[in-house]
């Protein structure tokens, strides 16, 4: 590649860098081409599965401003830029290297923190943000069923003790 090719493609990645709210780093040594793309598809539109040589990548992170990277940045690499929730993108990779054991997930970049191989994995054992939000929705939920049955509980036993009294007069009357 000639001088100027990998200077648009270091812009290219530095912009990609930019833009992703993570970045995963993996080893594709040993994956067909039709696997890489049931990959890329099962990752979705708004994350990118990019290949290129550990150089520019070094270079692309460095002018983007991440620190970090350059140690895992061995042998044959692809870097996962996510935009969205990173979550998801950790659990497909995690789901994928589970029947396509030739990927390697090296390590990430997410909100600020490098994470190492095994950090990328607890990532993945997180809970998405949507899984977080019904989990308080219903927690939220459930804590107010709980105060209106309370609230309701009081005028309910006052009007049936005001009405056993009652009765109660009636019948010594």
């Amino acid at each position: 590649m000639k001088r100027p090719e990998k200077e648009v493609v270091v812009a290219e990645l530095t912009e990609a860098f930019r833009n992703a709210d993570a970045v995963y780093l993996t080893e594709y040594r040993g994956l067909t081409v039709p696997q890489i793309s049931d990959l890329r598809e099962k990752l979705g539109r708004d994350t990118s599965y990019t290949v290129a040589k550990n150089t520019l990548f070094r270079i692309a992170a460095k002018e983007a401003g991440i620190e970090g990277l350059d140690e895992m940045l061995t042998g044959p690499s692809a870097v996962v830029f996510v935009k969205g929730d990173f979550i998801d993108a950790a659990k497909i990779l995690r789901d994928f290297a589970k029947t396509n054991k030739a990927l390697i997930v090296k390590g990430g970049f997410a909100d600020g923190t490098v994470y190492d191989a095994e950090g990328a994995k607890q990532l993945a054992d997180l809970k998405s943000r949507p899984e977080l939000l019904a989990e308080l929705a219903g927690a939220l939920k459930g804590t107010m069923a709980k105060a209106a049955r309370l609230f309701n509980t009081l005028p309910t036993k006052a009007v049936r003790t005001v009405d056993a009294l009652r009765e109660k007069q009636e019948k010594a009357a």
